[in-house]
């Protein structure tokens, strides 16, 4: 090794040692008869100290180093008489007898330390020298031991990791899938992974009763903060269980990752129905750090004379505890925010619960003091509260309060990081309808059982049947989703029928996993957990890219080796490729 001690090791109790360190300078201080130099590797960071009982020429050469430069050094472990609590190296520095230079550097495009210069896109161009930073080398240890928890924990359990493959068959369910030509089959495509579902499933079949994989899936779709096109899941299936069992399994798993990696002991895991998610939250991923449940008020408030609630298919609101006191300013300030065309409301209505007592609304000609009162009674409103309230068609309007609702408990200081509040929603719809294509599609994925007891249903109400499904949920923040799968041939055909394929289609697409069926499938279900998201909620991140070494940008682009590009003309005539552009 050319290197005796990392940067970070070195303490009071190796006074006196010869060492050799190598590593990057972080910065540069010439005190006139005394310099000192910080030299970092991922380990820590280390004072050397050149100064008149050195060398002339050797302090001119630490005089010479420039951040960034690639170094190597020797000399002795003294005493700092400045000592520094806040580093592990803080009580030492080494007295430098040898420098040698490994690499010049150029002048970074922005300063490698905690709080950089360097903006978003400018960090992604160079997003080796970001990843130098001690935040985001942070978070790629703490993904580390994360995956290397998981892997202890199931493996404990006698699950067994297995590799499925990556080029596979492209399916008509589920998002964009990323597709590749096949130049020994001309006109023809594998397809990415979206998920290794269908093959976890085969394993069960095969015998394999506990598989997981920390496993690379790719979706052609629209990005956002949580969401890249090639992501990372925790993939995991189970044979010969119910989902009872899966549920404490995979909360087993979340308690031991937040014990040893955080130092948490997560208490509760309640449990909700989608529809109860619904109807009190207006999200199937409901944030519950905090209360602010929905309020109906139809009965309440309809047959008044005000139109806007009289002709509502749903009127519903939420009770702001202790915000009486917002000015005028600050509630138009709040409805112009919902007005925006992301959540796109057109108005909201407001009553003050004064702490006088009095109740004051902003439809106060349409609602007697009496009738105010009844507002607060739904509300469960005291002095000093604020109730808000929406109307309009009911799924519109319960996806518009949601957002006021997470909206109001940032502005409350509600939604606190160090904070998690994990809980499972159950009974999923099995089927959801889809007005652009005019027929149901899975709300999970083709596989999802339904439950035995709705399965009668499918022919006469089948957007009213219910999933054998669930969702783990974080913070607001869906961390995983599984289900409880279709093992049966015909149970399977008849879901196929359902989501508008042909028995020819559905051969075609899926028969190997049909055919799989009639060779003895046990009972099995599994979960996917999204690796990325479940560390960036660890690591306090509301965007999953710093998580990740070498993300995409919100253009599905990675500006630092410039892809997606153009490929050769004769790389797309072996392919069998023409372009039209």
């Amino acid at each position: 090794m050319l290197r005796t001690h990392t940067c970070g090791e070195l303490n009071i109790s190796h006074l006196g040692e010869t060492v050799t360190l190598c590593g990057w300078v972080q910065k540069s201080r010439d005190l006139g008869g005394t310099t000192f130099i910080d030299v970092r590797d991922r380990y820590g960071l280390t004072q050397l100290v050149l100064n008149t009982d050195t060398d002339a020429a050797l302090r001119e050469t630490g005089r010479g180093l420039g951040r960034e430069f690639v170094i190597k050094v020797t000399g002795k472990v003294l005493e700092r008489s400045n000592k520094n609590p806040k580093m592990p190296t803080g009580e030492i520095e080494i007295g430098v007898s040898e420098i040698e230079i490994l690499n010049a550097a150029k002048i970074p495009p922005f300063m490698i330390e905690d709080e950089t210069d360097g903006g978003e896109e400018l960090r992604a161009k160079y997003r080796y020298l970001d990843l130098r930073r001690n935040p985001i080398r942070n978070n790629l240890m703490l993904r580390h031991k994360m995956a290397q928890e998981v892997r202890k924990y199931l493996d404990g359990r006698y699950f067994i990791e297995v590799e499925t493959p990556v080029l596979i068959k492209s399916t008509p369910e589920g998002a964009r899938d990323f597709v590749v030509p096949s130049r020994m089959n001309p006109g023809e495509f594998y397809a990415l992974p979206q998920s290794p579902q269908t093959f976890k499933q085969l394993l069960m079949v095969s015998g394999f009763d506990r598989y997981f994989q920390i496993v690379k899936c790719f979706r052609d779709e629209d990005l956002r903060a949580d969401r890249q096109p090639e992501f990372t899941q925790i993939d995991c299936e189970m044979a010969f269980i119910t989902q009872e069992d899966i549920l404490n399994i995979f909360e087993g798993m979340t308690r031991h990752l937040f014990k040893t990696v955080k130092g948490i002991d997560l208490q509760n895991f309640p449990r909700m129905q989608y529809a109860d998610a619904m109807r009190l939250y207006g999200s199937d991923k409901p944030d519950i750090r905090f209360g602010m449940e929905f309020v109906e008020l139809n009965d309440v408030v309809q047959g008044k004379g005000f139109s806007i609630f009289d002709n509502a298919e749903l009127v519903v609101g939420i009770n702001a505890k202790g915000c009486a006191d917002y000015t005028r300013k600050q509630i138009d300030e709040l409805t112009e925010w919902l007005k925006r065309p992301q959540i796109g409301i057109t108005g909201m209505i407001y009553c003050r619960y004064n702490t006088d007592g009095t109740l004051k609304s902003s439809v106060d000609k349409f609602y007697t003091e009496d009738d105010l009162t009844n507002w607060a009674a739904a509300f469960e409103a005291g002095p000093g509260d604020l109730m808000l309230v929406l109307a309009g068609t009911a799924d519109k309007v319960r996806k518009q309060l949601n957002e006021l609702r997470l909206e109001m408990g940032t502005r409350l200081g509600l939604r606190d990081k160090n904070t998690f509040a994990p809980l499972w929603v159950l009974d999923f719809p099995l089927l959801e309808w889809d007005e652009e294509t005019g027929r149901y599609h899975a709300m999970h994925h083709p596989f999802t059982s339904p439950k035995p007891e709705d399965i009668a249903m499918l022919d006469t109400a089948p957007g009213e049947v219910r999933a054998n499904a669930y969702d783990l949920v974080i913070n607001g923040t869906e961390i995983g989703g599984g289900s409880i799968r279709i093992h049966d041939r015909g149970l399977q055909a008849l879901m196929f029928k359902h989501l508008g394929f042909s028995p020819e289609e559905a051969q075609k697409q899926f028969g190997f996993l049909m055919d799989a069926f009639e060779y003895g499938a046990p009972p099995h279900g599994g979960i996917a957990f999204g690796f990325d998201r479940l560390c960036s909620i660890f690591a306090g991140l509301d965007s999953i890219r710093d998580v990740i070494a070498f993300p995409k940008n919100n253009s599905g682009r990675d500006v630092m080796i410039d892809t997606p590009s153009t490929i050769a003309e004769a790389q797309m005539n072996e392919l069998k490729i023409k372009t039209t552009l």
